[in-house]
């Protein structure tokens, strides 16, 4: 057998897959990893079959389809004032993790440094230390997860590179407030320090609050990469389409790695979201209909032993048990698929020290009688 160097020796599968999988054993109901159990809307279905009928099913634009960036470009002027040129500041992705990958390989050099805040989404580091960077973490703790900036300040040195940002953040559902955007751009500031700023979850906010996009801010969308996903907006996760925004130095540089490790992404599934998306009203009313389901999943889990964590966006929502046992979260997660048929995610395989809290992070993007069935079950804990 040929042996390889691994360039990522201490990286396994994702403990997304191996929760699915366990769940998908032991026939639990799987809160763990983050996709809806319902149907997308059939109208955008109709789309997408439509114009696959009509022979679009070649290769899109690299960049994506003119019509679908223009929508995009549209569709952030409208929420955030933001004028990003659709010809040459918008790229079409397949799904949000490869435009994270690819906005960090445009810019990461070896030695070069990325500040992370973890808990985080668990691509992130491998992708940065794959291209030979460094990963410079800052710690996050619950229940409000908030974030010390000048704490943050003293891991800045002069290979710091790139921050990484994402809010509503997954895992904890907790969202970057006006305060933390001023003093990030304080930070920043007379810097050439870069900003991957991951907001896939940017339309799932809750309780009146306003998603604090970089867009929002000239001073952050001149150094900024922009990352959104379809999946998490249209229900449709499977499709793995998604988008970049970022000012035209920056894209450029972008599209240099994004046509050599996808080129281009799915067709028909472009044409169709582009005609769905001319409704503002398919996105403007996410909030409320998340919401909804935040809130029945907080009343029915106020009956188990757990404790809630604040959920101010995303689908998550984090729970304690720390006043219940003192098991490893990786062991109660474990113990709540085989034992009580439900699947959760271990939050401290959201760190790379693996720090257990003892939390757990389940998704509520579920149909209402998935929710009643699963904390039914979790009641007996």
């Amino acid at each position: 057998m040929i042996a390889i160097q691994s360039k990522l020796p201490h990286t396994g599968t994702t403990i997304f897959t191996v929760m699915s999988k366990l769940a998908e054993e032991h026939q639990a109901i799987n809160l763990s990893q983050g996709f809806p159990d319902y149907e997308c809307d059939e109208k955008l279905i109709g789309f997408v079959s439509e114009a696959m009928r009509k022979g679009f099913n070649q290769y899109a634009p690299m960049s994506g389809l003119a019509e679908l960036r223009s929508v995009i470009a549209e569709k952030v002027n409208l929420l955030y004032g933001a004028n990003y040129h659709p010809e040459s500041e918008v790229t079409v992705t397949a799904g949000g993790t490869q435009a994270i990958f690819t906005a960090l390989s445009a810019c990461i050099h070896p030695g070069d440094e990325v500040i992370i805040f973890e808990p985080a989404y668990d691509s992130y580091a491998p992708a940065v230390k794959l291209l030979g960077g460094l990963v410079k973490s800052y710690e996050l703790a619950p229940p409000n997860y908030d974030i010390d900036w000048e704490m943050v300040k003293k891991l800045f040195t002069v290979k710091t590179k790139m921050i990484i940002l994402n809010s509503p953040q997954n895992p904890t559902g907790c969202i970057l407030s006006e305060k933390d955007i001023k003093a990030l751009i304080k930070l920043t500031k007379n810097t050439d320090v870069l900003i991957l700023s991951d907001e896939v979850y940017e339309h799932i906010i809750f309780d009146g609050h306003k998603h604090q996009s970089v867009a929002l801010y000239p001073e952050l969308y001149e150094r900024s990469f922009i990352v959104a996903s379809f999946g998490k907006l249209l229900h449709t996760t499977g499709w793995k389409l998604g988008y970049c925004l970022a000012p035209e130095n920056l894209m450029k540089e972008f599209r240099k790695v994004h046509q050599y490790n996808v080129f281009s992404v799915n067709t028909p599934m472009q044409i169709g979201i582009a005609r769905y998306l001319k409704d503002p009203e398919t996105y403007q009313h996410l909030s409320s209909f998340f919401q909804q389901k935040r809130d029945l999943f907080r009343t029915l889990m106020a009956e188990t032993k757990f404790k809630l964590l604040p959920c101010h966006g995303s689908y998550f929502q984090c729970v304690s048990y720390e006043h219940i046992n003192q098991e490893k979260d990786t062991d109660m997660a474990v113990k709540l698929i085989k034992e009580y048929g439900v699947a959760s995610i271990p939050v401290s395989a959201f760190y790379m020290r693996n720090n257990d809290h003892h939390v757990l992070r389940f998704c509520f993007a579920k149909k209402q009688e998935t929710l009643e069935k699963a904390v039914e079950r979790l009641t007996k804990l």
